[in-house]
């Protein structure tokens, strides 16, 4: 894993320390298909990071690269985004090292292999 890619549905700032770089999808192209986006991850080793299942589906057939947490949360505020997110990642972080899914709720993280 060389670092995380954000999805179009999140923020392009975050306010949290991962310990890989953060790329936005932004990067790819203004609005990049998600096969783009799979694609640019893949060839990067990046970890896609995302709220839409669309991901979460395509990682359960394949190998990675690329990785997929899928923050299933549902709306929330920015600052709680921002709060969950940095109290999370640490374990998202750990996790992500030996399971190619990692899914994020509100009160608990899940992995897959």
């Amino acid at each position: 894993m060389k670092g995380f890619l954000f999805d179009q549905n999140l923020p392009t700032k975050i306010y949290f320390h991962p310990s890989l770089p953060v790329h936005h999808v932004t990067e790819i192209s203004a609005n990049p298909t998600d096969t783009e986006i799979w694609d640019h991850a893949r060839r990067n080793c990046l970890v896609i990071v995302s709220k839409d299942a669309d991901f979460y589906h395509r990682i359960i057939d394949r190998q990675p690269p690329p990785w997929v947490v899928h923050l299933k949360i549902g709306n929330m505020r920015r600052n709680a985004f921002h709060t969950l997110l940095a109290n999370a990642w640490p374990k998202i972080e750990m996790a992500i090292k030996h399971h190619k899914l990692v899914a994020l709720y509100q009160d608990h993280i899940a992995s897959v292999s």
